[in-house]
């Protein structure tokens, strides 16, 4: 109600520059009440991707933190606010005045007749964009990858049923919210689930371990370096993580000495993954793999997803060939915002990955490379031409 009170309706963009904390997974269920679009933005982001970022997407409002690990986000957003016109509201948590997040809902009326037919005639079919993420690419420029209810929810469930997790289970979120694992599976899936969810701001092993023990998780999900601290403290306090069951590694390749080390410290099933913010998790190993796939794949395609190699040609290879990695299937992306020409999906629905892989005979797949030119830095895609192009 209070941004529809801001003018907020189908189809406006509604940008969130967050950590994770509880105000990120509120306001996304209160765009999709007004079928707004979400648009997470890493808090590492400043003044010169935000800025593109804000424009392209057209964001009419802006949720930002007062202060995040010691840099104050107002002051940088009042220095580019001129040249974003379509911006009409920032929103500060723990800000003061006219700004203030707070003044959002203090004194929010609950939802009246009025408000519940708003709501209503909103709603959001299936296939409208409900996300607008930017992903990092040989362009140079961030790719606002948009995303519906339909390929979301075609990700979360066979996700959520080929892992066993249920109501019952309690997952800690570490990775960002604004990176398409946060978002999909720190929101999306345990609301999904009506599970518990324990977010984590500020990476810290110990911490993550106390809150394990504390909360009694059972699932976690988060890129390679995350998985390598907690295998240290894991092997300090094994005592701690007796609830933890699975913790799923993706975000960068998983060295293999690592997931041996991982499985013997945590415990716990060691998941290896691959996939991107296009089309989510696509390929993961399962619980109880052979060790030959626990340990040198990232596993096999999600039901409703199909992935294969074909050479420069597009000629497909047979197995253990490698060549270039395609993905097709239901949680496939539906394009690139105002950019349908870097779509790079075929007319039978293949997306061509950038990634260099080889898949054995049983369909596992495992990463080899990359023909972009990128740099994975702490599960983070830094692209090389924009690095170049500053210097």
């Amino acid at each position: 109600a209070g941004l529809a009170r801001l003018g907020v309706g189908r189809g406006d963009v509604v940008s969130l520059q967050l950590p994770n904390w509880w105000q990120f997974i509120a306001l996304h269920l209160a765009a999709l009440r007004l079928g707004a679009i979400t648009n997470p933005i890493m808090p590492i982001f400043r003044e010169r991707e935000l800025s593109f970022m804000l424009r392209l997407a057209e964001s009419k409002v802006l949720v930002i933190a007062r202060e995040f690990r010691g840099f104050k986000y107002p002051p940088m957003i009042a220095a580019i606010r001129p040249s974003l016109p379509a911006l009409e509201h920032v929103l500060v948590i723990g800000g003061e005045g006219e700004s203030a997040f707070e003044r959002l809902i203090d004194g929010a009326p609950d939802a009246d007749d009025a408000a519940r037919a708003l709501f209503a005639a909103s709603r959001p079919t299936p296939d409208d964009v409900v996300e607008i993420l930017y992903t990092s690419g040989t362009t140079g420029e961030p790719k606002g990858v948009m995303h519906t209810s339909n390929t979301l929810y075609a990700n979360i469930v066979p996700y959520c049923t080929r892992f066993g997790l249920d109501e019952n289970d309690t997952l800690l979120m570490a990775s960002p919210l604004a990176h398409q694992t946060g978002f999909l599976y720190g929101v999306m899936a345990f609301i999904y689930l009506g599970g518990k969810v324990v977010l984590q701001d500020i990476w810290n092993a110990g911490k993550a371990v106390d809150l394990i023990a504390a909360e009694g998780v059972t699932f976690t999900m988060a890129a390679t370096p995350f998985l390598s601290d907690m295998t240290d403290e894991a092997a300090k306090r094994p005592a701690d993580l007796k609830s933890l069951r699975t913790f799923l590694s993706a975000g960068a390749p998983i060295p293999r000495a690592l997931v041996r080390r991982a499985a013997e410290h945590l415990g716990a099933n060691i998941i290896s993954a691959w996939g991107m913010t296009e089309n989510g998790a696509v390929t993961t190993t399962r619980i109880g793999d052979p060790p030959d796939k626990t340990f040198e794949t990232d596993g096999c395609a999600l039901e409703g997803m199909e992935v294969r190699v074909v050479d420069d040609k597009g000629v497909l290879l047979p197995a253990d060939a490698e060549g270039r990695l395609q993905a097709k299937g239901a949680s496939n992306f539906v394009g690139y915002l105002k950019h349908p020409e870097w779509f790079s999906t075929d007319d039978d629905g293949w997306f061509d990955t950038g990634d260099l892989a080889r898949i054995d005979k049983d369909g596992y797949v495992r990463i080899t490379g990359r023909t972009k030119d990128v740099i994975i830095r702490g599960g983070e895609n830094v692209p090389v031409v924009e690095i170049e192009g500053l210097i």
